[in-house]
């Protein structure tokens, strides 16, 4: 790793997942050359973004869609093969083929203003001053935990989406599921086979998805969310108002109990969990399927904040200040959306080096 005072360039990314790998990709397309134009900075230790933390057991024949990086289609994946590998090669492969120079194991401390209206990135590896910011960082790094009464008495084991291993460590336990989304029911569909005792608890009702899911209800949900991000309120998952797709295993699964859901408990007890009506479940394990928060700490110093504790942006650029981008946040957190997003925010970037955009 190269260790400097600090270097000039006229793009920083941060983040190579699938929006930051986008980012780059175009930004060699408007001309600029990696690793002396721009940079990616990457604090994971290998290619893969995200996918590369996923448990082995989410194979990538269960992945709910996985759209191609621009420019290299994904092909011949194994479906058998865990997503983790399959994912973690492809982006590898990715980075060789566009030369992106993608600098790793890299963290990026905090972006501050700088002089000559440049923004400084502090990070481990030196200080980057730079005209133009793309933070494609994602959710990963911040696991959302809730916070319940007697939560710290708990005699079991907690742990969240984040730190799932897999369902071989929790064979002939007593495990409580908490969270209605993908990752849960996924967890819940796997723990069965291996638990003694699953129970799934949710805050709402869930809401399954039949039929097909074409571009009208994807527009549509993606709009729901980007009005959230517009407003300046923290976004939502494009997954969290889907609803969740009803295939053969989800039937199966609803069909032997495995997704009975309990509304969500009031207090947790040293021996599991408990409701205000009296009911009471015992537990060794309670694993949070909470979601995650966007991971845009790094951007603080800037105060691009709005009091309703998001960062109000418009289709890619933080409204507070026209040098940051932020993909794969709020609409754009999907692959397809990542994608999307990537190009988007080069275009704008494009445009400030031009003198087009001016920031404000």
């Amino acid at each position: 790793m190269n260790n400097f005072g600090t270097r000039e360039l006229d793009v920083v990314v941060i983040g190579a997942g699938q929006a930051g790998l986008s980012a780059a990709y175009h930004l060699r397309r408007v001309g600029l050359r990696p690793d002396h134009d721009f940079v990616v900075l990457d604090h994971a230790p290998r290619p893969g973004g995200a996918w590369q933390f996923r448990w082995p057991s989410l194979t990538y024949g269960k992945v709910h869609g996985m759209h191609s990086l621009p420019g290299m289609e994904l092909t011949g994946a194994d479906d058998s093969s865990p997503s983790s590998e399959v994912i973690g090669a492809y982006f590898d492969a990715y980075e060789s083929r566009f030369g992106l120079q993608v600098h790793r194991p890299v963290d990026v401390n905090a972006v501050r203003e700088g002089e000559g209206n440049r923004l400084l990135v502090e990070t481990s590896e030196g200080t980057y001053a730079t005209r133009a910011l793309i933070s494609a960082t994602g959710t990963w790094d911040r696991p959302f935990w809730p916070r319940y009464p007697g939560q710290e008495t708990f005699r079991g084991r907690q742990l969240h989406t984040a730190d799932y291993p897999g369902p071989a460590e929790f064979a002939g336990l007593r495990v409580v599921v908490v969270g209605g989304g993908a990752s849960g029911t996924q967890h819940l569909m796997e723990l069965a086979e291996v638990a003694a005792e699953t129970y799934w608890v949710t805050r709402r009702p869930p809401v399954f998805r039949e039929g097909p899911f074409g571009e009208e209800q994807g527009r549509a949900a993606v709009a729901m969310v980007e009005e959230r991000v517009r407003l300046g309120l923290p976004p939502q998952s494009v997954v969290s108002v889907t609803g969740l797709p009803l295939n053969d295993a989800v039937r199966h699964a609803r069909e032997q109990g495995v997704l009975d859901r309990l509304p969500l408990f009031e207090r947790i007890t040293p021996e599991g969990v408990a409701w205000s009506d009296g009911r009471t479940v015992e537990a060794d394990t309670i694993l949070w399927a909470t979601g995650f928060r966007a991971a845009v700490d790094h951007l603080a110093p800037l105060k691009l904040r709005e009091p309703g504790g998001g960062i109000r942006v418009e289709n890619t650029r933080a409204v507070r200040d026209a040098r940051v981008h932020l993909v794969g946040y709020g609409p754009s957190a999907s692959t397809i959306g990542a994608n999307r997003a990537g190009r988007a925010a080069v275009r704008s970037v494009n445009r400030l080096l031009d003198g087009v955009g001016v920031p404000v």
